[in-house]
């Protein structure tokens, strides 16, 4: 054997190693700054008073702009299209070229001295709002697809949880811009809107343009150091959080919210440092890592491994052992019925139609993560109903800011799989529970320091939802067909934005007061409503506390359902870490 050829292979295979291990964390530091800056759905509220009044129309005709902003999201397949004929990097610029279109429009909208407000008709504002919301979707799933080919199964859920979270937290990094710009604009918002993402995606566009779809160098060994370097990811991601809270709702001078628009930019752009870093440290720590149990390298392949023989054989004895203490039991039959008994199993939308297990999940996201969203989107309003039109900056801040650290914590059962063993739906079901509390006390009270609380705990649950569906879609569903699936799965958003916000502007307009404006559409003079007093959404708070027990009912019966499959695929993986060890 030619020992110098052997040498030479092997220093080859470091050095591509290497290369690969920079690359991944190049990537993911990326998508971490398109999803910070793309958020543009969550600063609705900051503006739409005044889009409601340059336009001269209803709170219902203003929700209906709201809900074509989330109708936007059904559209979510073309972006999945796109990618079958386009490189990631076009369909990058494309998404924030369709964003930069739509929020300028509206922004022109807002203008003192435009006419555009009076001269576009309502349907084509209610088209410029879809495109923006489309072109959110289109950028979260370029930031999907780079943490699918980028990581290993057992890192996927650690990857996209980061990267999701930083998406909770655009409303407060727009929040500091305008501040810095111009304080008391609303349409800054807009402008901002339109340009960041273009920004960002230029800037991130160089490291885009590393994720290849079938580079398997970074992927193909589980390393034991990679939970050191998400670990440094996290702490990061989490004093930036904390900055935000701090910061990040203080009303200050022009020249001082320069500042902290500064160090929050530092925050975001700190995570670039770790590429290097990991590079250097990965050498010679490749290894199994227990405490990953849904291990598999190969990024292509399903997201757990398949249930061998003698599993099948142990989760047939389980079931029967269940199926004989439910037997009797006049919900048995519901909690045991065609339910799902392996993760991973690949389902078409036509056989997850037909799940009961996927309608108790759409049931839960329906009624739990989606009126999270509908409620900030109605903060502006309910912010002026309270006289709290001041603090409305503070309620983004806060609302952004704990979105985020719900999306964080999305994180914990991967890393505490090791010590703690709880179904991913479970730890679902528990993060519901915040919000039908957050909502039955705004209901009873009608003070800022509730309304704050309320809005800091239906954050923290909404976002925990919103980052752990991604993984509970692929581990219940199937990796491969996520994209389909997942599609499928948030039509709620647009429905439930539909019927939750009208049920808010009904309650809204029948305790309002009629006054006299001129309607921008017609160029006539009209009526609008304003509604000020706790009574505008007090009965909304009740009926959406309601709704989100509903939400809460079907997320644990679905963690009933899905807790054997969780279990059996945790000892699977245990096993097979005990005989590679023995072998």
């Amino acid at each position: 054997m030619d020992t110098g050829s052997f040498g030479g292979s092997r220093r080859s295979s470091n050095v591509h190693g290497v290369d690969g291990e920079w690359r991944r964390w190049a990537v993911l530091v990326a998508t971490v700054w398109v999803q910070a800056l793309t958020g543009t759905n969550f600063d609705f509220s900051a503006y739409s008073s005044a889009l409601k009044a340059s336009m001269g129309v209803s709170q219902q005709s203003l929700n209906y702009l709201a809900t074509a902003s989330d109708l936007g999201k059904a559209f979510g397949w073309s972006s999945g299209l796109a990618l079958l004929y386009m490189p990631l990097p076009a369909v990058l610029l494309l998404s924030a070229a369709l964003g930069l279109a739509s929020y300028a429009l509206q922004y022109c909208i807002l203008l003192p001295s435009s006419t555009l407000a009076a001269g576009i008709p309502y349907p084509a504002v209610f088209l410029v709002c879809l495109v923006a919301g489309c072109s959110i979707c289109w950028f979260n799933t370029v930031c999907f697809v780079i943490c699918i080919r980028s990581f290993s199964a057992s890192n996927r859920p650690l990857a996209l949880s980061l990267s999701i979270s930083f998406n909770g937290l655009s409303a407060a990094f727009y929040t500091l811009f305008a501040n810095t710009l111009s304080p008391y604009s609303p349409s800054v918002y807009l402008l901002l809107n339109a340009i960041l993402p273009l920004v960002v995606s230029i800037v991130a566009l160089p490291a885009i343009l590393l994720c290849h779809p079938h580079d398997r160098n970074s992927v193909r060994t589980t390393s034991k150091h990679d939970r050191r370097v998400f670990l440094c990811f996290y702490i990061i991601a989490f004093v930036t959080g904390i900055y935000l809270v701090i910061f990040g709702s203080v009303t200050t001078t022009s020249s001082a919210a320069r500042v902290i628009l500064m160090g929050a930019l530092a925050l975001l752009a700190l995570p670039i440092i770790i590429p290097a870093a990991s590079s250097c440290s990965s050498a010679g720590t490749h290894g199994f890592d227990p405490a990953l149990p849904f291990s598999n390298d190969d990024p292509q392949k399903p997201l757990l491994l398949n249930i061998d023989h003698q599993m099948e054989i142990d989760s047939s004895m389980t079931q029967k052992s269940v199926e004989w203490q439910l037997e009797g039991c006049c919900c048995g039959t519901i909690l045991e019925k065609g339910r799902v008994l392996v993760l991973g199993e690949e389902h078409s939308a036509k056989k997850l139609i037909r799940r009961v297990d996927f309608w108790l999940y759409y049931i839960a996201y329906f009624c739990g993560a989606t009126v999270g969203l509908v409620y900030s989107n109605n903060l502006g309003q309910i912010a002026q109903s309270l006289n709290l039109q001041p603090r409305l900056t503070m309620l983004l801040a806060i609302y952004s800011s704990c979105s985020f650290f719900g999306r964080l914590l999305s994180a914990l059962p991967d890393f505490l799989h090791g010590k703690v063993s709880f179904a991913r739906t479970g730890w679902l079901a528990t993060a519901l529970v915040p919000m039908p509390v957050a909502f039955l006390l705004m209901w009873k009270f009608h003070d800022e320091n509730t309304l704050v609380a309320g809005t800091a705990l239906i954050g923290l649950s909404s976002g925990f939802i919103f980052a752990a569906a991604v993984s509970v879609t692929s581990e219940l569903f199937g990796p491969k067909s996520i994209g389909v699936n997942h599609n499928i799965l948030i039509t709620n958003i647009p429905l439930g934005s539909l019927l939750y916000g009208q049920i808010a502007a009904l309650v809204y307009d029948a305790n309002g007061r009629s006054n006299t404006v001129l309607d921008n559409l017609t160029g006539t003079v009209d009526t609008m409503i304003m509604c000020m007093g706790a009574k505008c959404y007090s009965n909304t708070f009740f009926v959406w506390s309601c709704i989100t027990l509903l939400g809460l009912a079907s997320s644990i019966a679905l963690f009933l359902r899905t807790r054997l499959a969780y279990a059996t695929a945790d000892g699977q993986s245990r096993c097979k870490y005990h005989s590679q060890v023995s072998s």
